[in-house]
């Protein structure tokens, strides 16, 4: 366990993991939520939510049953401090009321196979969580799951994000 005097001490310790691990890639999400599902609560009336992915975010196989790769297709994660700050207010006032916790894995986390994080190609602050080759909607759950298992939370996340 390391403990660290000052805010500098921390952000250089972090600059050195990255370099071990690769980026710092994050989503903040209302509390109760899951790092890498929906709820019906957590998206817009009328979304269309196929166990707990959403529609948008993956490149669906017209019988909604597959999931086909895309490079530019994917779970949304922040790469940028600045850029989670934005997010993060974001969710906190579209959930007014509720905490908002930031969930964390390193770019080159151990993910489960057929999963790799690209940057958007839009804006390098922003990575999607894609897939490498096509799978049923089932196997992607299972994976996405892995994942969730293997991600860290900041719990009401507002003072690390000040």
């Amino acid at each position: 366990m390391e403990q660290f005097k000052i805010l500098i001490d921390l952000r250089d310790y972090i600059k050195e993991l990255e370099t071990q691990h690769g980026k710092v890639l994050a989503r903040p999400i209302p509390d109760g939520g899951s790092p890498v599902f929906y709820r019906p609560c957590d998206v817009a009336y009328g979304t269309v939510l196929i166990h707990g992915i959403q529609f948008g975010d993956y490149c669906f196989s017209n019988g909604l049953y597959w999931i086909e790769p895309h490079n530019q297709m994917g779970l949304s994660f922040s790469a940028n401090w600045q850029h989670l700050k934005s997010i993060y207010k974001l969710k906190k006032s579209k959930n007014r009321g509720k905490e908002v916790d930031v969930y964390w894995v390193f770019e080159k986390a151990n993910l489960p196979p057929d999963l790799k994080f690209v940057a958007d190609e839009k804006d390098n602050r922003h990575y999607f969580l894609t897939v490498t080759k096509k799978m049923t909607v089932t196997e992607l759950v299972s994976k996405l799951k892995l994942l969730a298992d293997r991600m860290s939370a900041i719990r009401d996340a507002e003072r690390a994000l000040k």
